[in-house]
């Protein structure tokens, strides 16, 4: 069988994803813009089951810029000491409510160069805030979004920018918000780093990883 062309690739696996698993949702649990920049911070290198076991009581003291800018840091490291890297976190949190107050009127601003002035918010955090809470075509690459990308043969990048820019480049706009969950999602439960589950996988017949 002839090897596929990207292009070919891209469209197998996207029309599978829409078929198959259609619109996703982030598995973080949030109320507000607020909410979910914490949570997308907390989830730094820490999961998304963690997270939601700790921010219930987060957000129940602080739901919202303007009471976590009043907060003390020990006070928010208290509720959050189980995340990974919580004393950085801890401050990231408060650092970013009273930045939020000062300039931005307490509301997550929708421009990716503006949220990455926040403390704690780098390009793969300010782009899933977009594209979850703005609905912008953002592409934001972590761990298994970089994995699954060059795993499938959908991008050859070495840096998750090279990644990011690959996969917004070939993916249509209209899915590129979908394609974000769809691949991390593929990635947490069946593309796994040490034992990927190819049985399981719908998109064998097109991953390169496999010789496809």
């Amino acid at each position: 069988m002839a090897r596929l062309t990207l292009k070919q690739r891209y469209r197998h696996i996207i029309d599978w994803f829409v078929a198959n698993k259609g619109i996703q949702q982030t598995e973080l649990a949030y109320a507000n813009d607020f909410q979910l920049l914490v949570a997308v911070i907390l989830s730094a290198q820490c999961t998304d089951k963690r997270v939601n076991i700790v921010t219930p009581a987060l957000f129940e003291k602080y739901p919202d810029a303007e009471t976590m800018a009043e907060a003390r840091y020990e006070d928010v490291l208290e509720l959050i000491k189980s995340i990974s890297y919580p004393n950085s976190k801890s401050r990231y949190l408060v650092d970013t409510a009273r930045q939020l107050i000062e300039d931005f009127g307490g509301r997550v601003p929708e421009s990716i160069d503006k949220m990455m002035m926040l403390p704690g918010v780098g390009r793969k955090t300010a782009n899933v805030i977009a594209s979850v809470l703005y609905k912008q075509p953002r592409m934001a690459v972590d761990t298994h979004v970089f994995r699954v990308s060059r795993r499938l043969g959908l991008s050859e990048g070495k840096t998750p920018l090279q990644v990011e820019t690959d996969l917004t480049a070939n993916i249509p706009k209209q899915y590129i918000a979908d394609a974000h969950h769809w691949l991390i999602l593929h990635g947490r439960y069946v593309c796994q780093a040490r034992r990927p589950h190819c049985e399981e996988c719908g998109i064998y017949d097109w991953c390169r990883y496999v010789g496809n």
